[in-house]
């Protein structure tokens, strides 16, 4: 059996809450529902820090059936594989025509609340299911891929500041990156990170050299100060991790 899923699902005002068992979507499961039109995140990585991220989903169901608790979640593995722990909240039936309805919802990611695993990050596929009134229920696999990543952070400091014109300043930071199970943010090695500059009374960053983070995270070089302006690091992610930019160090160049 697959991890056993608690999920809070609210519609017209109306909390309910109750247990399923992680199974993958194959087609319908009692038939007679469609689900079209499915979004999550408008298409965008889920990026989930060490607190509550709230992430918004979208779906039309066209159903004869009447209906309870309808919902798009997400899931990965074979049979009995897991669904990623959250909570979701659904708005009323928004009425397009006899039977037909679209959804508005917003999924509640948190590591604080939820034991999320590290292992977690990375792809997920994604369904859509709804319960009948007196039983039984549909449960679709909707052919869709999300990315859930862990929030990375960089932090910069440039010096010495002010300098004298072509003198050389040393730039360092620290790439971290969230740890769902300890829920604090952990050094992260071995990155590949931009350096940026950006001339003052100018408006676009570019990059001036990339520098790899060592085992701690610490990144450190040297550069000449040519002009005034602001310095920055830029870590692009990869498929388990998501983007982080530092906020930027202005040094004046004398």
């Amino acid at each position: 059996m697959g991890k056993q899923v608690w999920r809070v699902v609210v519609a017209g005002g109306a909390a309910a809450v109750f247990a399923a068992v992680a199974a993958v979507p194959a087609g319908a499961a009692e038939g007679g529902v469609s689900f079209t039109r499915v979004q999550v995140n408008g298409g965008k990585p889920i990026v989930i820090g060490v607190s509550e991220v709230a992430v918004p989903a979208s779906f039309r169901m066209a159903t004869t059936h009447k209906w309870k608790w309808p919902a798009v979640f997400l899931y990965r593995g074979g049979a009995g594989g897991d669904r990623l722990w959250h909570a979701i909240e659904t708005s009323d039936c928004i009425k397009v025509s006899s039977g037909v309805c679209d959804f508005n919802e917003t999924m509640h990611f948190d590591p604080s609340v939820w034991d999320m695993r590290n292992s977690e990050a990375g792809a997920w596929k994604v369904g859509a299911e709804v319960y009948f009134k007196g039983g039984g229920g549909d449960t679709d696999d909707k052919g869709l891929t999300v990315h859930v990543k862990r929030n990375s952070r960089l932090t910069v400091n440039a010096s010495p500041e002010p300098v004298s014109k072509d003198r050389t300043i040393t730039v360092t930071g620290k790439v971290t990156r969230a740890n769902w199970e300890t829920r604090k943010y952990a050094s992260y090695g071995g990155r590949l990170v931009s350096l940026q500059f950006k001339p003052a009374g100018t408006a676009s960053y570019t990059t001036v050299k990339k520098v790899y983070a060592n085992g701690s995270g610490d990144l450190r070089t040297t550069v000449k100060a040519s002009k005034t302006g602001t310095w920055r690091w830029v870590y692009y992610g990869n498929t388990t991790t998501g983007p982080s930019t530092s906020s930027g160090d202005n040094v004046v160049v004398k």
